[in-house]
């Protein structure tokens, strides 16, 4: 856990907020490549979270996208959907797919990054024209040494018995993100009524960024960060002990993994 993790105190200019930074480059980490794919149980929505990357898991990523493209159609707001690259999966580092007893994806994300430069970040479309944009791209940047993932194309099942208990386990897949990917930060952009939700699990709002209208003028699209080495003081204790939890199951399927020699 980013508890033991020895850590300096740093102090990016943004909001004037003081934060920590692990002491680690995103240029020299070693992006983590699964040849299997780890999971945990959801005990609140009853399924499984698989862990993912696109090449690999070609079939789960194919069932997922098509949830995704079904549900923002349904929506209205297929056009937030950079289909080419849903095709592909060639931009998404890891996904994760909420998986049922019935082996159906009813939900899940996916990620983008590490980053290189702010200019990869979807986020910088999304404000393009905005006032703020410059703010975004600043926050960006001054995240980048520290490891930058960009968290994207989140959905759930329309099913009202489930959608909630779901989007409180997706809000978690960003912390395990983290881990996996060994970064620091999570950005993710969302409606701002959807966006509270998933602050549950430690996200803070980038509260002084003016909302965008992206995809639409119907929407007030919000950014929030999640930090490796602050989300427990933020996350819902609910959320934290759920994660823990998670973790443990992901840790021993990671440990089973590398003493096989199958990642990376």
């Amino acid at each position: 856990m980013t508890a033991s993790l020895d850590a300096v105190v740093g102090r990016l200019p943004e909001e004037g907020t003081s934060m920590t930074v692990l002491q680690t480059e995103a240029a020299g980490r070693n992006v983590v490549s699964l040849e299997r794919s780890p999971s945990c149980w959801d005990p609140d929505s009853e399924c499984s979270i698989v862990f993912a990357q696109p090449a690999i898991e070609r079939d789960l990523w194919m069932d997922y996208v098509r949830g995704a493209c079904a549900s923002y159609r349904k929506h209205g707001v297929e056009r937030a959907l950079d289909t080419d690259a849903l095709r592909n999966g060639a931009d998404t580092i890891l996904f994760a797919a909420c998986v049922d007893d019935a082996g159906r994806v009813i939900g899940g994300l996916r990620a983008r990054g590490p980053y290189r430069s702010a200019d990869e970040c979807h986020a910088l479309l999304e404000w393009s024209g905005q006032p703020g944009l410059d703010a975004v791209r600043k926050m960006v940047t001054d995240r980048l040494p520290f490891g930058v993932v960009e968290m994207k194309t989140a959905w759930v099942t329309d099913d009202p018995e489930r959608s909630r208990q779901l989007t409180s386990a997706i809000s978690r897949t960003p912390l395990h993100a983290m881990n996996l990917l060994d970064i620091q930060f999570i950005v993710a952009t969302a409606a701002s009524y959807v966006l509270k939700r998933w602050l549950s699990s430690g996200g803070l709002l980038a509260a002084k960024i003016p909302a965008a209208p992206y995809p639409d003028h119907r929407y007030q699209t919000k950014l929030a960060w999640w930090d490796r080495s602050t989300f427990a003081n933020h996350a819902d204790p609910k959320q934290l002990s759920m994660f823990f939890a998670e973790q443990k199951e992901l840790a021993s399927q990671l440990d089973d993994i590398v003493s096989a020699g199958l990642m990376r």
